[in-house]
């Protein structure tokens, strides 16, 4: 049996992570699509949000594009953390705030592995 690597496993998750919360603001419930109306979005923006959640998703799954994948992640959960911060729901802001550090980290490690490696 072969041995899956952490920064493999983290990366994955990650994304299973983007595609849950791109989901859950494509198929909006109520109370998201209200929530970005008392942000000040207009009332399609959930599914902007959410394409590019899932858009994180895809390039965070494939090893050549998981730099990118994490960058538009971390540029993602770094406004939703402004938006609820400018709002003053701060206890909303610590999931996006995580996520984002995850980003980063996901995409330090891409990055160190892809340009740390002998050619």
């Amino acid at each position: 049996m072969s041995k899956i690597p952490w920064r493999e496993v983290s990366a994955l998750a990650l994304a299973a992570f983007f595609v849950v919360g791109s989901l859950s603001n494509i198929f909006a419930s109520r109370s998201i699509y209200e929530e970005y109306l008392q942000w000040g979005y207009p009332s399609w923006f959930h599914f902007v949000t959410g394409s590019l959640e899932l858009t994180s998703a895809v390039l965070l799954a494939r090893t050549q594009t998981r730099i990118w994948g994490s960058a538009l992640g971390c540029a993602v959960m770094l406004a939703a953390f402004a938006t609820v911060t400018l709002h003053g729901e701060y206890a909303h802001g610590v999931a996006p705030l995580i996520a984002a550090i995850l980003s980063t980290l996901v995409g330090w490690v891409a990055w160190r592995r892809r340009f740390s490696s002998p050619a």
